[in-house]
């Protein structure tokens, strides 16, 4: 879904997407009719080694539980609970496991203080077994024709900007960005313990949790270790194949984890605590390097939350990191795509001429192009074997199926039914994309390409940009949206989400910009602003930009003949636009040719130059450095009213 703004209590606004109209079922059973179509027949309802160690494999288990143990410890108490190893439903026995997936009980860690019940920690589990686990203990959850894991999020289909949370202290209160614009709500460290508490306590009540051990960023020297505890199976599958999954000797050698999570899933914050709004909180605490989440069992929140831990992480190393597609050409040269959602992003970073590196999470390091996650995370509403093949054969073992609906004999999902959420989503490992790049790392980019569907119909198909216009149209985020016609109003609406993803940034959204001119510049790589959407006229007017003309142009992109052609100036916007493109008729290439009514363009080109000027006001009180150069520079690179 594209972004959308929304105020939260402290009066900020807020950018974000994936968020959906609360769901009509009242109770799980409801939710349980909405996601299953009845059909007939009815069917009814039944309940290897891994790395060199110098350890031996019992002290190694030990370390691990002990590590586990000291994640899951009550601060109040300041100690854990009694944790071992294994399935509480398996019964255990005195022969060795062969694989780290496979648990065993290990002896007891006696450290609890509370004379809590044992906590059976199911540890990297294997997909097989976390179906397993979900198909038996979790109500909703179903295997589908394909051999995908189908699940429900319950009431919560989408995040909950409003209730992300970030605790503001002396570092975070000089180094983030707060106030108007900024996706960052403040709260204190005594609230954000009272909740990690709550969180913790919920998940030490529990018979078993699930634990995953995995990293973020395929750049080996910039690797993150995080840790996620987690109430449910599904979660656990979700970041299985979200996160990138260790060796059997990464995993051996893990040790303790730079960043944990603990996810409490549908057990509430309590309302009355102060800075909630609601009973869901996504509580983020950067001194303590732990993220706790209370009252949702969207997992797009733990992937979301790790996104933003890494637009603070890296950009202290100097690393960029960036809301974006990657892939490589087979001579090595790299784009990257930005856009918001109905851009075209995921379609045009799909191309089976080049590899696919990742579709939605990079960093920009001083050596190239990686991915920060393992896995893929699509939309599926609508989704067809004919528009997206490889989406579509990726959905099957291993893959998690978030709030679709399926026919309940066959198991067969109906791609097109939103009776559950419009935001129904497929999580599965890269690997299942037949051209994806492993590892998923490549060289420094060649062309930095953002998309815009410009439903309002002035924006040139392609414009190459300068330096400080990347970075305004960066910073901007621009795409448009078609108002809904219930009443006959068919008047664009424009989208802005600051570079590309506002709901993720920590800082500043000209820092971001300023190290991607940075990068750029260095090494040599050119902006693009292509649009996707309308021509000859507005939505209603005019008509979409064929796929096969911006496919033409994505094409003489990679191959550098556009950096050839002969280019012009357009008024308002600046943009340089070519004269020609081979397979692109060149009438099409300066917008104003198209339109009939020539007087209706520029009154709806000074609209949006106008728009875009509105917009940009929230950015224009930040320096960076000493003086206010840059922030001059970006803005000069703006529309002129």
């Amino acid at each position: 879904m594209a972004d959308k703004k929304m105020a939260n209590g402290s009066g900020n606004e807020v950018c974000h997407d994936d968020s959906s109209s609360p769901i009509k079922a009242q109770t799980i059973d409801e939710l349980h009719c909405l996601q299953k179509k009845r059909s007939s027949p009815s069917t009814p309802i039944d309940s290897s080694p891994g790395g060199v160690s110098a350890l031996s494999e019992e002290d190694r288990q030990r370390q691990q539980l002990q590590s586990i143990s000291a994640s899951l410890a009550s601060l109040t108490r300041e100690t854990g609970p009694n944790v071992v190893k294994g399935d509480p439903a398996r019964k255990t026995g005195s022969s060795k496991v062969a694989h780290m997936a496979q648990h065993q009980l290990v002896p007891t860690i006696n450290i609890s203080d509370s004379s809590m019940k044992f906590t059976h920690v199911l540890y990297n589990l294997s997909p097989a077994e976390l179906y397993e686990q979900a198909i038996r203990h979790e109500k909703g959850s179903f295997m589908t024709s394909t051999g995908a894991l189908a699940t429900l999020s319950g009431a919560k289909t989408g995040r909950s900007p409003r209730d992300k949370r970030v605790v503001k202290d002396e570092n975070t209160t000089k180094e983030l960005w707060w106030g108007k614009g900024s996706p960052n709500i403040e709260m204190d460290e005594h609230t954000f313990m009272v909740n990690r508490e709550r969180a913790v306590d919920y998940l030490n009540s529990l018979d078993k949790v699930f634990v995953n051990d995995q990293f973020l960023n395929w750049d080996p020297e910039n690797r993150i270790k995080v840790r996620i505890v987690s109430a449910r199976a599904y979660h656990s599958l979700f970041m299985h194949n979200m996160c990138i999954r260790p060796t059997d000797a990464e995993l051996a050698n893990f040790g303790r984890p730079d960043f944990t999570i603990y996810n409490a899933g549908q057990f509430p914050c309590n309302r009355f605590t102060h800075y909630m709004t609601s009973s869901t909180s996504i509580d983020m605490n950067l001194a303590r390097k732990e993220m706790v989440i209370l009252g949702t069992q969207y997992a797009g929140e733990m992937k979301k939350g790790l996104f933003s831990l890494m637009h603070y992480l890296m950009p202290k190393r100097e690393i960029l990191s960036l809301h974006s597609g990657c892939n490589m050409g087979k001579n090595g040269d790299v784009a990257l795509f930005f856009g918001l959602s109905g851009t075209g992003k995921t379609t045009l970073s799909t191309d089976h001429n080049r590899y696919l590196i990742g579709d939605d999470e990079h960093c920009w390091t001083n050596t190239g192009v990686s991915n920060i996650e393992g896995g893929c995370y699509a939309k599926c509403i609508d989704l067809s074997r004919e528009k997206e093949p490889d989406i579509w054969n990726a959905i099957k073992f291993g893959t998690v199926l978030e709030n679709v609906v399926f026919e309940e004999h066959t198991r067969e999902v109906d791609y097109s039914d939103n009776s559950v959420t419009e935001n129904t989503r497929a999580a599965y490992p890269i690997e299942y994309i037949p051209n994806a790049k492993i590892p998923c790392v490549g060289p420094h980019p060649k062309n930095v390409i953002l998309l815009a569907c410009d439903a309002f119909g002035v924006l040139p198909p392609v414009s190459k940009l300068n330096l400080a216009q990347t970075m305004y149209h960066f910073i901007s985020g621009y795409t448009a949206l078609v108002a809904g016609t219930e009443d006959g109003i068919k008047e664009p609406q424009a989208t802005f989400s600051a570079c590309f993803g506002a709901a993720f940034i920590m800082m500043h959204p000209t820092k971001y910009a300023a190290m991607l001119a940075d990068k750029m510049r260095k090494h040599g790589a050119t902006g693009w602003l292509v649009n996707t959407g309308w021509s000859g006229g507005r939505y209603g007017s005019g008509s979409r930009i064929k796929l096969s003309y911006t496919r033409k142009i994505i094409d003489a992109i990679h191959s550098g003949e556009l950096l050839k052609a002969q280019f012009r100036k357009t008024e308002v916007f600046g943009l340089e636009i070519p004269n020609a493109i081979e397979g692109v008729p060149s009438e099409i290439l300066d917008p104003m040719n198209t339109w009939s009514d020539k007087g209706a363009y520029k009154e709806t080109l000074q609209k949006l130059a106008t728009l875009f000027k509105n917009n940009f006001e929230t950015f224009t009180n930040y320096k960076i450095g000493t003086d206010n150069t840059l922030t001059e520079e970006i803005l000069a690179a703006g529309p002129k009213i």
